[in-house]
């Protein structure tokens, strides 16, 4: 018998919350190619121009486990800084994974920099069991950001506008 499960992961970042918001979640499929070359060869958008419905696809290197996963998105708040995204193939759906979401909110800190919020909900197939993978999630999560994090403060223009 399948269950879901889920787990929760925070990460500091010295970033404001509107601009990691904008470059680790709404833009990373531009970024990820660029910043993380080792894990993500390409993604691109698949269908929709990044709102409500719309499906991005990134392909990784043999870095990971998959090589390729496709995401749709459920929900997006760019003002408030969340999201909610929903593996639709490839990152061992089908596999492992009968389903799994993502519910991703960027928090102001009161250091003026803020803090990630992701909470990732999954059914695993019958008969799966999960080991190492969920902390290889979280420190995937954390490489994202941090990424992203390295990015905007080497480059203060980047993500400044409003959009």
């Amino acid at each position: 018998m399948s269950s879901t499960n889920s787990w929760t992961h925070e990460i500091e970042s010295a970033v404001t919350a509107p601009r990691l918001f904008r470059a680790g979640v709404m833009d990373w499929h531009t970024l990820a190619p660029k910043l993380a070359p080792q894990i993500v060869a390409s993604a691109h958008p698949v269908e929709g121009e990044g709102g409500i419905g719309s499906v991005r696809q990134f392909n990784f290197t043999s870095a990971m486990p998959f090589n390729l996963m496709k995401e749709r998105l459920e929900f997006i708040d760019a003002d408030k800084c969340e999201c909610k995204s929903t593996l639709i193939e490839g990152g061992g759906i089908g596999t492992a994974i009968e389903t799994a979401t993502s519910h991703i909110k960027v928090e102001p800190a009161a250091n003026g920099g803020s803090v990630v919020k992701v909470e990732s909900t999954y059914k695993l197939l019958p008969g799966v069991e999960v080991n190492d993978e969920i902390t290889k999630a979280k420190d995937s999560v954390t490489a994202i950001f941090k990424a992203a994090e390295a990015y905007l403060i080497a480059n203060p223009d980047a993500y400044n506008q409003i959009s």
